[in-house]
């Protein structure tokens, strides 16, 4: 679901849009004018968010090396990567 607020709010309920982001895990969007102008997000939500991030950056490196006939990592290596970037995620969701 997707949150959307004027950017008074913010000034206005700070701790009722901090409280929604916590609930949800999701942003809200602030406007101004009508037009969007910022996103607020839990801290715990953006950590999680950035890790994902990063794994399919590497994941995406990883697949363009392997066009591109590199060689790849062993199986035991990718498992080892795999879980190292499971535990970020879930390290992430405990903050």
């Amino acid at each position: 679901m997707m949150y959307i607020k004027p950017s008074a709010a913010i000034r206005k309920n700070y701790n009722q849009i901090s409280e929604m982001c916590k609930e949800t895990g999701e942003p809200v969007y602030l406007t101004k004018n009508g037009e969007g102008d910022l996103v607020v997000m839990d801290i715990v939500a953006f950590a999680r968010r950035e890790s994902m991030l990063r794994l399919r950056e590497n994941l995406v490196a990883v697949e363009e090396d392997r066009i591109a006939g590199k060689r790849g990592a062993s199986i035991d290596d990718v498992a080892s990567l795999m879980q190292i970037a499971v535990k970020e995620v879930l390290d992430g969701k405990r903050r």
